[in-house]
């Protein structure tokens, strides 16, 4: 019988007390790469074999740019090593790539801009460590390349830890409704955990949110499309944006057609009633291939171009493929047959507000095999900073809210009087977890070595700068 992944429930803090002996929080500051730890790129290759295996070198050549660009391709390799280490036996519905890259704004239904984890690929039930020692390695990391010294850099790291554990003591203290119901706007942001920016890092965060306010459908289609016989289609730039009509698998207009619309209704089947009645106000215009983000790069993304029946406004879905968590070898498999189903679930449990349009499907593609998929629009007020700009106060800033909202995401499906009991009053968790982030961000360093010399030996394919 195979192990499932499961959330638990309940509330007992006194649980939480009794695992720090067991698991003592000064233990998360261990890390020793294992003598028989697996070499990393062979961890990558079994990672690509369901992918497109044409886009690999892209997803190669974007995680040799940086150690955080391969951080952030990593996390199969980082997910083995945190199987090693100690937690303390609570649950929660963990991100599972929780580095502060995948932070950041979304619209609300009720259009509010909000700030929290915004990718779910890998979620699924598990120690809600492993999500800490995720963002916290990824801070030291961005903390690294900003030019910081250990100690800074140290400090950084503990108080973002620090907030995470004053995080969920404030969700403790609240009833479960009132946990459940808390969020952070980002306008409330830098109010909120921005107190020592100076004009010009306040005006960073301003602008980034002002711009993720005017990232929607409409300027997806300005950027995305352009004009042939009189109807917006998808532009082709290949390999990074490839139009079904280009692509070798489908050469038959009729064939091609046909398979989109039974993919549109298969989606549209499992929209909630008033959500499909306002899907079905668009039809369907075009259909292109998209490369995305960095670890996803390989797997299939489809866009999807439709404009309403009325003035011909447009709407620009993502169909993105959800595979198996890179957690699922060390925790279990999700309690999900369809991937896209563990994805979204999972994303409704951590998410203050979702998409109205984040459904999931599975679908058989053109190369005739079945896929599964999580839909959503493409841009709906989608923020994300550029930590290459932030300088430290920016950095400290973005990593606090990052911090409170992975503390309000965990006590939405964990046991947080536990968690909070756990972690208790004093600094000795956040110490631990700042050494826990300078080691592994020392062996991601030596993992992003051994990358660059395979792609240098020919052992793996880079196409670099796109």
């Amino acid at each position: 019988m195979r192990t499932i992944a499961r959330l638990e429930h309940g509330e007992d803090s006194e649980r939480g007390r009794a695992a720090r002996s067991t698991t003592p929080r000064s233990s998360h500051a261990d890390w020793t790469p294992a003598a028989d730890r697996e070499d990393p790129i062979r961890v990558l290759r079994r990672q690509a074999e369901p992918r497109v295996a044409e886009l690999l070198p892209i997803r190669y050549g974007r995680m040799v740019a940086s150690p955080f660009t391969f951080y952030r391709g990593a996390a199969a390799v980082m997910a083995a090593d945190l199987a090693a280490t100690p937690d303390s036996g609570l649950m929660v519905q963990v991100c599972g790539d929780a580095h502060i890259n995948n932070f950041g704004g979304f619209a609300a239904p009720d259009r509010r801009l909000v700030f929290g984890p915004n990718d779910f690929d890998e979620t699924l039930p598990g120690p809600w460590e492993w999500d800490v020692k995720r963002m916290a390695t990824s801070i030291e990391i961005a903390a690294r390349e900003l030019g910081l010294g250990r100690k800074r850099r140290r400090r950084l790291v503990a108080a973002a830890v620090g907030q995470y554990r004053g995080g969920m003591a404030e969700f403790a203290a609240e009833t479960m409704l009132e946990a459940w119901y808390d969020r952070l706007d980002a306008d409330e942001l830098t109010a909120r955990f921005g107190t020592s920016l100076d004009a010009g890092g306040q005006e960073l965060f301003d602008r980034t949110f002002a711009k993720g306010r005017r990232k929607d459908s409409a300027r997806a289609a300005r950027k995305l499309t352009e004009v042939i016989d009189g109807e917006p289609r998808f532009a082709s730039v290949p390999p990074l944006l490839t139009p079904l009509r280009e692509l070798g698998a489908s050469t038959d207009p009729a064939e091609r057609a046909a398979w989109v619309h039974e993919l549109l209704e298969q989606y549209a089947a499992g929209l909630h009633a008033d959500r499909e009645h306002l899907f079905r106000s668009y039809r369907f215009v075009d259909m292109a291939r998209k490369v995305v983000g960095v670890g996803s790069v390989g797997t299939r993304a489809w866009v999807f171009l439709l404009v309403s029946q009325g003035v011909g406004d447009p709407l620009v879905l993502q169909a993105k493929e959800a595979v198996a968590s890179v957690l699922e070898p060390h925790l279990g498999a999700s309690e999900f047959d369809n991937h896209g189903e563990r994805v979204v679930r999972g994303q409704r449990m951590m998410q203050a507000a979702t998409d109205i349009f984040l459904s999931w499907q599975r679908s058989t593609g053109l190369d005739g095999l079945e896929h599964d998929f999580y839909v959503r629009q493409l841009w709906d007020w989608k923020a994300s900073a550029d930590l290459a700009r932030m300088d430290e106060h920016g950095l400290i800033t973005y990593t606090l809210a990052c911090a409170w909202s992975l503390a309000r995401s965990h006590a939405r499906s964990g046991d947080r009087l536990a968690i909070a009991a756990y972690l208790g009053k004093g600094e000795k968790f956040d110490q631990a977890i700042a050494e826990f982030s300078g080691r592994y961000a020392d062996q991601n360093e030596r993992d992003h070595t051994r990358l660059a010399e395979a792609i240098a030996a020919g052992e793996l394919e880079a196409t670099e700068g796109i």
